[in-house]
């Protein structure tokens, strides 16, 4: 396929080169505030804090994980329900209070034994772009910061916490041939 070529029947026309891109990818790293989540914080009257997880990301997690595709989470913050997530979710590798995410994806493609062309990262937001910047694929959630929506590879049709990593998640797959198109 020429990079003209586009996949249809996704959720949006995909390039061919991003499914090249996709099919080398042994890793999707995922930020968490404004990626896994919608990015509103609730609060409660105690200071205790909600977030709100997306079933659907989490099954295309999961499905990854099957597929002998490791993912990872780097954030900026640090909150004892992600680390519940993440165990729900069998993600052995979570990162918390990471402000220079660099360090984490220095650290997991080193653990990993991996190529920068093998990993994926989807963000939303400036933190992100140290790590997107050097990855295989980078993906920027629809309600993005402008600054990454420039730059991304691929952005998702989903905005953060809505299916955005369920779509990364499911290009992945396509790419590589666990999920077949019409």
């Amino acid at each position: 396929m020429n990079e003209n070529n586009k996949i249809k029947n996704f959720y949006i026309p995909v390039k061919s080169y991003i499914i090249e891109k996709a099919q080398l990818i042994k890793l999707l790293i995922c930020d968490v505030d404004g990626v896994m989540t919608d990015g509103l914080v609730y609060m409660g009257n105690d200071g205790e804090e909600f977030k709100v997880f997306n079933a659907k990301d989490g099954y295309g997690i999961r499905s990854l994980l099957n597929n002998f595709i490791e993912v990872a989470i780097i954030t900026g913050s640090k909150s004892k329900l992600l680390e519940i997530r993440a165990k729900t979710l069998d993600i052995h590798y979570i990162y918390q209070g990471y402000n220079k995410k660099i360090l984490a994806y220095n650290d997991l493609k080193t653990k990993l034994k991996l190529e920068s062309q093998q990993i994926a990262y989807i963000g939303d937001d400036l933190i992100d772009w140290p790590v997107m910047e050097k990855i295989g694929l980078s993906v920027a959630v629809a309600d993005a910061h402008p600054f990454l929506l420039e730059r991304a590879n691929y952005i998702t049709s989903q905005p953060g916490g809505k299916g955005a990593v369920r779509e990364v998640c499911d290009l992945i797959l396509f790419a590589h041939n666990k999920i077949k198109n019409k």
